[in-house]
């Protein structure tokens, strides 16, 4: 990685070059996207990195499922999803919800 101060000129629609170098260690490539900063010592211009995303394992994804159902069938349907992922829901650390009686279900 090149650590070269270099120089550059705004051209006329605004354009910048980025020294060939610079943009072969940064992997700025024709169409690569990047941030312009502003800070007190000038314009950051860095390269824009997508956040990496987090994949789920099946046992989170059927925690998720069965720690979220509110009624009771909401949970029988967790329940067949975490058997369709082929998760034993026996060792995902959950509760079923509680049947609700109608005067709980209708209180403001």
């Amino acid at each position: 990685m090149s650590s070269a101060v270099t120089g550059s000129v705004v051209g006329k629609k605004g354009t910048v070059v980025i020294a060939a170098q610079l943009r072969k260690d940064y992997g700025l490539e024709k169409g690569a996207e990047f941030i312009q900063e502003p800070t007190p010592e000038g314009v950051l211009i860095r390269p824009s990195v997508p956040a990496p995303r987090r994949r789920y394992s099946r046992q989170e994804k059927a925690a998720f499922l069965l720690r979220s159902a509110l009624t009771r069938g909401e949970y029988e349907e967790a329940l067949d999803e975490c058997r369709k992922l082929g998760v034993d829901v026996k060792k995902i650390p959950h509760r079923a919800p509680r049947p609700h009686s109608a005067r709980t279900l209708t209180r403001a």
